[in-house]
């Protein structure tokens, strides 16, 4: 029995194993319920808190990280290690525009910032952006790593068409987010 016993715990180990994968693994190779791991600590350059102004406006980013953050489509789901972004946009008066530093990002649609994969040749990680309110902004945000104290801001907002009936009236549908590519954040 305890044999037994010992060759199911093995077996068990064996299992979960299996199903961790390196970060950067392509999606139609995932098997559903993986986990994608940051084996290669990938992530860990980005963590932080970095400050820019664009457009005299100051933006807080605060970047962490996320592990075994679960990832949902409809045919398929895993879990993954992610970076993500939180921030705070300030106008020159020092007057809060836009914060989703202490918002419950989780369970919402909208102004999650996630990684979506890192492109270790470039020094960079894509994010996926979900825009703001009514989903406006929604696109791509790329940072590269350009050493120890600065990143570079790549934002590639896509179009959404709203209406009264997709967006209710008198919603704030601004993207505080820095609208340009090139932009020195600097670590805090």
């Amino acid at each position: 029995m305890k044999r037994f016993m010992i060759f199911c715990g093995f077996v068990v180990v064996i299992s979960c194993k299996a199903q961790q994968l390196p970060l950067n693994t392509w999606m139609e190779n995932t098997p559903n319920n993986a986990h994608l791991k940051d084996l290669g600590n990938e992530l860990a350059p980005y963590l932080g808190i970095y400050k820019a102004n664009y457009k005299g406006n100051e933006i807080t980013l605060f970047i962490t990280k996320d592990e075994d953050k679960l990832i949902k489509y409809p045919d398929q789901q895993f879990y993954k290690d992610v970076l993500t972004i939180r921030y705070i946009v300030k106008n020159s008066s020092g007057i809060v525009l836009q914060n989703t530093k202490d918002m419950n990002l989780n369970d919402q649609t909208r102004f999650n910032i996630l990684s979506m994969g890192t492109m270790p040749e470039l020094g960079k990680v894509a994010f996926g952006y979900d825009g703001t309110n009514c989903g406006v902004g929604w696109g791509q945000i790329d940072l590269k790593k350009l050493n120890d104290m600065q990143i570079l801001w790549d934002y590639y907002p896509n179009n959404r068409i709203i209406s009264d009936v997709t967006c209710p009236p008198g919603t704030d549908t601004t993207v505080y987010l820095p609208h340009t590519k090139g932009l020195v954040f600097t670590k805090q």
